[in-house]
């Protein structure tokens, strides 16, 4: 999303992630991990996560398919190989719910909600294609 971020602002589209954590955690991430052009906020309640209809996966077939991704290959940078971000993710697996999937809701600019693709699993996320297809023609 990021490296492609300046095709969402010649649209003047506000891009917002909202991260099913405190505050405090996402934080650390973007210590780890950042900077982004975009906030990031947390919703450790999952509110949000709730009021979007996201689904949680089951803990064996998350892990199931991490595994065989793993021992395929097809599951590349499993744990990055920098070792302040592989300590911040091997922290998340054990304290925040990686379990529950995300979304990708499109508003208009009168805050009502024009689209919307619920994760069915990690892979499972709108392509940036899509998106921007979607603005187009929705917006």
């Amino acid at each position: 999303m990021r490296e492609r971020v300046e095709e969402f602002d010649k649209r003047t589209i506000q891009l917002v992630v909202i991260a099913p954590s405190k505050g405090s955690f996402v934080s650390q991430f973007l210590d780890e991990f950042g900077p982004f052009p975009f906030t990031i906020y947390g919703d450790p309640a999952r509110e949000g996560y709730k009021q979007a209809g996201t689904v949680t996966m089951p803990k064996w077939k998350l892990l199931g398919k991490a595994l065989f991704g793993f021992v395929t290959g097809k599951v590349k940078n499993f744990m990055p190989d920098e070792q302040g971000q592989k300590k911040f993710v091997q922290k998340s697996m054990k304290t925040q719910d990686v379990y529950i999937q995300g979304a990708t809701i499109l508003f208009n600019e009168k805050g009502k909600a024009v689209w919307k693709h619920i994760d069915q699993s990690p892979e499972d996320h709108a392509s940036i294609d899509t998106l921007l297809e979607k603005i187009d023609t929705k917006l």
